[in-house]
């Protein structure tokens, strides 16, 4: 394989195959309660990402029972990670995140993966994930939705911040002694190919462990449904998309871990997902582009440390 693959990671750092197993929190997004805007990113949809997920309003234990009498048995799996995914997982006081982290550290959990926005992870939010980190010896990664790195397609999908805030968030994060991972749409309409080339080489300097990058679905019901049905953009095309993750791969720091390449949701929830492809079919894709033009991660990671002065060295 050329690139570094998630499965494979979890196995050199667990010694077997880990699952994640994914948990709701009754909390939401400052984007949506008026701290930093009114209604959300113009892509999510009311329930967000958690179209798999069980109720917010069961107890993070009982999720956890649930999820893993299906999965364990069914994997015969026996090590998981607690994925804290759906909206913005910090946006709440840091006892209440300490709590539900807590509460997810059972017999068979190895990690615990908490998604949040760049603005949404503070400090105080870090030392209380430390603390559990370092009393039940499980592994923590804190997953930033950045989306794009364009500030200005940023402000278009109304995400109520910016880049320096990822920047921010991530230093503070490595600071901590953490697992980072970084949330990218390869696609979003008003982005270019060099957006998603910029975002490998800022990735690579940051020092980000762990990467998605999601196809744009556009979700029924929502204000980007809204502007696709009234033709306000178009969705360039699959090939164009492989294109642009075959040069993040390239461009992207040899030591990075891919977790996926393709987004998913449920077909009657969506106008428009993959291009009617599976996401599996879009790996293919992108796997069958590198190895035609014989490309491997990181050979293009040749920016760092003065590139233009080396001649001299």
């Amino acid at each position: 394989m050329c690139y570094n693959t998630y499965s494979n990671a979890l196995i050199q750092r667990f010694g077997e195959k880990v699952y994640k197993i994914p948990v709701n929190m009754p909390v939401s997004c400052p984007n949506r309660d008026g701290t930093c805007g009114h209604g959300g990113c113009t892509f999510c949809g009311e329930v967000g990402t958690g179209f798999e997920n069980l109720d917010a309003k069961m107890s993070v234990s009982k999720q956890l029972e649930e999820n893993i009498a299906y999965i364990g048995p069914k994997y015969k799996a026996k090590k998981f990670i607690v994925y804290f995914n759906n909206f913005s997982n910090t946006y709440c006081e840091p006892k209440v995140l300490e709590a539900a982290v807590r509460e997810a550290c059972i017999e068979g959990v190895v990690g615990i993966c908490v998604s949040t926005r760049p603005d949404c992870i503070s400090n105080a939010h870090l030392e209380v994930l430390k603390s559990v980190e370092f009393e039940n010896k499980v592994e923590i990664t804190v997953e930033l939705g950045l989306q794009t790195i364009n500030y200005h397609t940023l402000e278009k999908i109304n995400r109520g911040h910016g880049l320096a805030e990822f920047v921010d968030a991530v230093l503070r994060i490595r600071a901590f002694g953490f697992r980072t991972c970084a949330h990218l749409i390869g696609n979003l309409p008003w982005d270019e190919d060099l957006d998603l080339r910029e975002a490998a080489k800022l990735f690579a300097v940051l020092k980000i462990d762990e990467v998605k990058i999601h196809t744009l679905y556009i979700l029924k019901n929502t204000e980007m449904a809204r502007q696709y049905l009234a033709g306000e953009f178009e969705m360039g095309s699959v090939e164009t998309y492989v294109n642009r993750v075959v040069a993040f791969i390239r461009y992207s720091d040899p030591k990075m871990v891919f977790q996926r390449f393709a987004g998913r949701a449920p077909e009657e929830e969506t106008l428009f997902c993959n291009w009617g492809m599976s996401w599996w079919r879009i790996k293919d894709l992108i796997d069958k582009k590198l190895e035609e033009i014989g490309a491997d991660q990181g050979d293009l990671c040749h920016f760092k440390n003065g590139p233009s002065v080396r001649k001299f060295l």
